[in-house]
């Protein structure tokens, strides 16, 4: 395998390709830990820990973590992902895109440029719907001091920030299918999941192993202090 490795890299083309991703990858992780500005993330780890479930289990790993986090990733590439279904349903039941589709290249381009105007629309609803439902509960900063003014363009930031950082997604996403290796939209869902399997393995460790431990040793321990005294 890693004579394998070491014949990629021997070839020019394959080792920018690799590098490109390898890139493109960083600039993912460190833009889904970077927060939205005047967005309280600790008022979102609340909220996300006490309404804890499978649905937001699921899309936070999705998102890896930066939903959590309320990152300026927080919305991920589930808007393009959305928008990519909601186009193959309307291909079969529209004839005009259908037609685009049977026209080769040049159709799917096409369509691919429809899907990410999509995109933009959903990221740019669910941007709001965010701002907006979680914004006077407390998501954003001294939310109760503010000015009309004050709240209003904080939450024209946050909405603008979420559907820039979805857009940014979404052209990473294209690009490492152009310039890297693989599929672009793939490989960010896969390096997502795999950045909270750490914490994943952490949990189960001290939910079921560590536990286990602790009720095997205690009693040998308890037992040891008391021969002692």
């Amino acid at each position: 395998m890693f004579e394998t490795l070491k014949n990629v890299f021997r070839v020019k083309e394959m080792r920018r390709k690799l590098l490109y991703l390898i890139w493109m990858i960083f600039i993912i992780r460190i833009g889904c830990q970077i927060p939205v500005p005047g967005v309280d993330s600790d008022f979102f780890k609340q909220w996300f820990s006490s309404n804890a479930g499978d649905a937001f289990n699921f899309f936070d790993a999705f998102t890896g973590g930066s939903f959590e986090r309320m990152s300026i990733f927080a919305l991920n590439i589930t808007p393009y992902i959305t928008s990519s279904i909601i186009m193959q349903l309307l291909t079969i039941a529209i004839p005009k895109l259908e037609e685009m589709q049977k026209e080769g290249e040049d159709g799917r381009k096409k369509i691919a440029s429809i899907t990410r105007y999509v995109t933009l629309g959903l990221a740019l609803v669910e941007s709001i719907a965010m701002a907006i439902g979680f914004g006077r509960q407390g998501l954003i900063k001294d939310y109760k001091d503010m000015s009309t003014l004050h709240y209003v363009t904080s939450i024209i930031v946050v909405i603008a920030v979420l559907t820039a950082g979805s857009a940014l997604l979404m052209w990473i996403g294209e690009s490492i299918t152009e310039n890297g290796v693989g599929n672009g939209i793939s490989i960010v869902l896969l390096i997502n999941i795999i950045s909270g399997m750490p914490s994943d393995f952490a949990t189960l460790y001290n939910t079921f192993v560590a536990r286990q431990l602790q009720e095997v040793f205690l009693p040998l321990q308890l037992s040891w202090q008391f021969y002692l005294l």
